[in-house]
């Protein structure tokens, strides 16, 4: 079974920084794409960022130029560094990857850190 476990969110003042970790460990043969996700109070889950194994990167449009994505494939860990934070960064961030194991790909999800924006 692989698991994901997401660290470092918190309670940060606008304009401040945090940086998650997210390290998944189990039984997989490779990790494809990992990705962030964050969920608001009462909107849907939505997109962060993701890089894939080769180091490629997206981002949503609210966060881009704010947040970066990075990993450590020998530690099977994902990073996302958040600079400029606003308000409108509060959510629960969740993390995710894209694995093969027995010739297959599966997806599966941390349990999610919060993040709160606040002054």
């Amino acid at each position: 079974q692989v698991q994901l476990v997401e660290s470092g969110g918190g309670l940060v003042q606008p304009g401040g920084s945090l940086r998650l970790s997210c390290a998944v460990s189990g039984s997989f043969f490779s990790i494809n794409t990992m990705g962030w996700y964050r969920q608001a109070p009462g909107k849907e889950r939505e997109l962060v960022a993701t890089i894939t194994s080769g180091g490629s990167t997206n981002y949503a449009d609210s966060v881009k130029g704010r947040f970066t994505i990075s990993r450590h494939n020998a530690k099977n860990t994902v990073y996302l560094q958040m600079n400029s934070l606003k308000p409108e960064d509060t959510a629960v961030y969740y993390c995710n990857a894209n694995y093969w194991k027995a010739s297959s790909v599966f997806v599966s999800w941390g349990q999610g850190t919060q993040v709160t924006v606040s002054s």
